[in-house]
């Protein structure tokens, strides 16, 4: 009998010291680090992907593991509107959040999808776009549906790939472009004479293999990511509009950050301001050689309309022999006139006038900002150059 209680009183000592060993190690385990969601509009290998990479990278070394950081490319969450409807809701903490999908909850951001009211300099549009001012009034806006607005930033000038050459308006006519499904660009085109034609992203390719839309508009790096130019003979270099975006958080998740981690990711998104304006000048680089190269691997013509002087200069002498003096498949005609420019300028103009509409009298406000911005720094772009 006492043998069997002593047995079972070691047992129950046993029991203890492993309870309190296995508590030990549980206390001893490191903390698991805080999760932050971070959803992009766009796939792996996009601008978007790069800006959210490198922000992941900044934070978690910052923090040393504290945070970490989750980036979701498009389609893992689902379409862009429901990417911002789950950052408004909490669900996500970060997210990028293009005009077209955020002007469904704030009308006055599709100022950005308006053409002709940015610069032709990259330069000048970058500090544009970082206005302190501009950046608040957005960020007042963006706080009314629970946002907080980060930065703003292009992602490179909008280029058309179309089955015919495009140097008028006239030229449109009855072409079917498809746009992103906004009343700003679906007017724009239309302005143009073209039947605009709304269509998912992942749409785009067939619909343009099979001739159910003649063309469509993107940044190089996105033209090349889809394959859009295996389906399309022409790209031209309007110079009429850049792709803009903007990073935002859920606000009351900001809000509740300590002083220290607000101060770290707006210090973060400054840098990025930096690292991105770079990427995105590589990527329309280095993407429009792909083009170039995947054409003449296949030898299928390619016809270029602008000024590929920068692009060019950037290549060695031998991709320069290879890629452009001895393509036989390659047509460089040339930029956009004064003139040509001029016919799609007055075209667009109708267009302010339906943005207002949507946008009310703090959409004006913003293009007011935003015209103004322009002016002041192209006129000290040009007091810099003399």
């Amino acid at each position: 009998m006492f043998a069997a209680k002593t047995c079972w009183c070691l047992l129950l000592v046993l029991g203890v010291l492993t309870s309190g060993a296995a508590c030990n190690q549980r206390q001893a385990a490191p903390p698991q680090p805080t999760v932050w969601r971070f959803a992009i509009e766009e796939s792996k290998g996009s601008v978007q992907h790069a800006y959210a990479l490198k922000f992941k990278e900044l934070i978690e070394a910052r923090t040393a593991g504290r945070v970490e950081v989750v980036v979701y490319p498009y389609g893992t969450l689902g379409t862009s509107p429901q990417i911002t409807e789950q950052l408004n809701m909490g669900i996500i903490e970060f997210a990028m959040a293009s005009p077209g999908s955020v002007g469904k909850f704030l009308p006055e951001m599709q100022v950005f999808l308006l053409h002709f009211v940015f610069s032709e300099d990259d330069d000048v549009n970058r500090t544009v776009l970082s206005d302190p001012e501009l950046l608040a009034t957005c960020d007042a806006l963006y706080a009314e549906k629970g946002l907080k607005l980060l930065s703003i930033y292009g992602e490179g000038e909008m280029v058309w790939t179309t089955h015919k050459e495009i140097r008028r308006p006239e030229d449109f006519s009855g072409l079917k472009m498809r746009v992103m499904t906004s009343p700003i660009l679906l007017a724009a085109y239309n302005a143009y004479g073209a039947s605009a034609t709304p269509l998912p992203y992942s749409e785009v390719y067939s619909a343009l293999q099979l001739n159910m839309i003649d063309g469509q508009v993107n940044p190089v790096f996105a033209i090349e990511r889809q394959k859009f130019h295996e389906v399309t003979d022409w790209l031209t270099f309007p110079k009429h509009a850049t792709f803009i975006t903007t990073a935002v958080a859920n606000r009351p998740f900001f809000d509740g950050l300590s002083s220290g981690d607000q101060q770290l990711v707006e210090d973060v998104i400054l840098e990025l301001e930096e690292y991105i304006f770079h990427v995105q000048l590589g990527f329309q680089t280095e993407r429009l050689k792909r083009i170039l190269a995947d054409k003449l691997q296949k030898q299928a013509s390619l016809h270029i309309c602008g000024d590929l002087s920068r692009f060019t200069a950037s290549l060695s002498a031998e991709e320069q022999r290879e890629l452009i003096q001895d393509n036989e498949y390659l047509e460089i005609t040339p930029p956009l006139t004064d003139e040509e420019r001029r016919a799609f300028r007055q075209r667009s103009e109708s267009v302010r006038q339906v943005f207002l509409g949507i946008g009310g009298n703090e959409g004006e406000r913003v293009l007011n900002e935003i015209l103004s911005a322009v002016a002041r720094a192209e006129s000290t772009r040009r007091n810099l150059r003399k």
